[in-house]
């Protein structure tokens, strides 16, 4: 096997650990308002958006220190240990407490920004400016198969059920957790390119320094040390600040299409009996969409001559559309309805097929937003990526706690507003910076990049 074939084997099994981790914690965090008020135990005080508000308030802040723990660490280590955290949050479901609950919210929180800056680097060194595109959309479409899977089992499970059983919840969780080891375990078949085991301390290769621990240039606590600075400085650079718009934009609507929407449709009462399992149907429909972008923009992105910027508009008018037909469809009121759920009408009569097309778009548009960031992150910081990839999940993981947080109160029209405002400016300020990545490297268009 050729250094280009195992790098890309490395792509693919990165993609299917998170594809198991995220099959187990995305059909948690769609399902978890709903399963807390069904619960019958009168003693628990939880909420599913204040502990998605706690997961990516902490995240936000702990992307501060990533890059120091993934170089005192390495990536495969890091990787490793944040999904056991992953696993144990989904287990606490199995037997709920009040206190478990948020405990494991705060350190799943951390273990989220160690796993994800792992990610990216470990995506930026088996890649280069030729397959930087391509690796992004496979890694991007594997993940996304994730919202399938669990989703459909929610939706033949739950079909008719008007509140989660004691036992359906076991039976889920219990499932859950053995899905999300599967994808920590498939870590450790991950190795290092052959290219970044060599001696690199003339060039100084921070990507290379993350992989290797044991480079004798430079000691571990001097990475670690070296990697926090490297991310502080370069979070106020022009590029990073403009950048930082758009980021923000996917935390507000990664926190939509992951935890307010499914909630939506599940209490909205004109959908009857099959409300709760059309949550699952839901999230199988943003999945869907996640997949074909990911494919689209991603494996197919050796055609693409115009750069970045035609794939991040698209994204932005695909999503403009979904909460048009959301503010027309769903009730204002849906977000923060009752355990009893809301009869409300909003200006057409819910509708289940628009809202699965609904959940479809969001999906699609998210593929756009995040593929594109991962490519221009790996274009612009392709020899010191853990500090770029930490300031990425920072401002989105701060901006989705914040949505979480106000979705306990604000009305749907409110919470689309604010994303209609970020997005727009945050696709204004991306075009800005394709521009200035175009124009000091006109060569990359030929590349393929998406």
């Amino acid at each position: 096997m050729t250094p280009e074939q195992k790098k890309l084997m490395n792509i693919f099994i990165l993609g299917f650990a998170f594809m198991f981790m995220f099959t187990a914690f995305q059909t948690c965090g769609n399902v978890a308002q709903t399963v807390i008020s069904s619960l019958n135990n009168t003693e628990f005080r939880g909420s599913g958006y204040t502990s998605m508000a706690i997961i990516y308030g902490v995240f936000s802040a702990s992307n501060l220190i990533a890059p120091s723990v993934v170089a005192l660490i390495g990536c495969q280590l890091s990787m490793f240990a944040s999904g056991l955290f992953y696993s144990a949050y989904i287990a606490m479901f199995i037997q709920p407490y009040t206190w478990s609950f948020y405990t494991l919210s705060v350190l799943i929180g951390i273990a989220a920004a160690v796993l994800w800056t792992a990610q990216g680097t470990c995506l930026t060194v088996n890649s280069d400016d030729k397959t930087i595109g391509r690796n992004s959309g496979i890694f991007w479409a594997l993940l996304q198969f994730s919202m399938l899977f669990g989703n459909l089992y929610i939706y033949i499970a739950w079909k008719g059920e008007a509140s989660i059983s004691d036992r359906d919840r076991r039976t889920l969780f219990i499932a859950l957790t053995v899905i999300s080891l599967v994808g920590t375990f498939l870590f450790f078949l991950i190795r290092t390119p052959a290219s970044n085991t060599i001696q690199l301390s003339e060039d100084d290769d921070g990507s290379s320094d993350i992989l290797e621990s044991n480079l004798p240039s430079q000691g571990n606590m001097s990475k670690a040390v070296d990697a926090f600075v490297k991310s502080l400085k370069l979070s106020i650079t022009k590029e990073m600040l403009l950048l930082s718009v758009s980021m923000a934009y996917t935390g507000f609507e990664l926190t939509f299409y992951s935890g307010v929407f499914g909630t939506c449709i599940g209490a909205i009462n004109w959908f009857g009996a099959d409300a709760k399992s059309l949550i699952g149907l839901s999230g199988i429909f943003v999945g869907l969409g996640e997949v074909l972008g990911g494919a689209v923009f991603g494996l197919l992105s050796k055609n693409s001559r115009f750069g970045r910027n035609p794939v991040f508009l698209f994204g932005l008018v695909v999503h403009f559309l979904a909460f048009y037909l959301i503010f027309l469809s769903i009730p204002t009121d849906a977000p923060i309805a009752s355990r009893d759920g809301t009869y409300s009408r909003a200006y057409v009569d819910p509708s289940k097929i628009l809202s699965m097309f609904c959940s479809f778009l969001l999906g699609l548009g998210d593929s756009c937003f995040n593929t594109q960031l991962l490519s221009i992150l790996g274009t612009l910081y392709s020899d010191d990526s853990a500090p770029a990839f930490a300031i990425f999940k920072f401002v989105q993981s701060i901006s989705a706690a914040v949505a979480f947080f106000y979705s306990n109160y604000l009305l749907l029209q409110w919470q689309l507003l604010i994303m209609v405002i970020f997005g727009f400016f945050g696709t204004i300020s991306f075009f800005f910076v394709e521009w200035g990545t175009v124009s000091l490297n006109p060569q990359e268009t030929r590349y393929g990049s998406i």
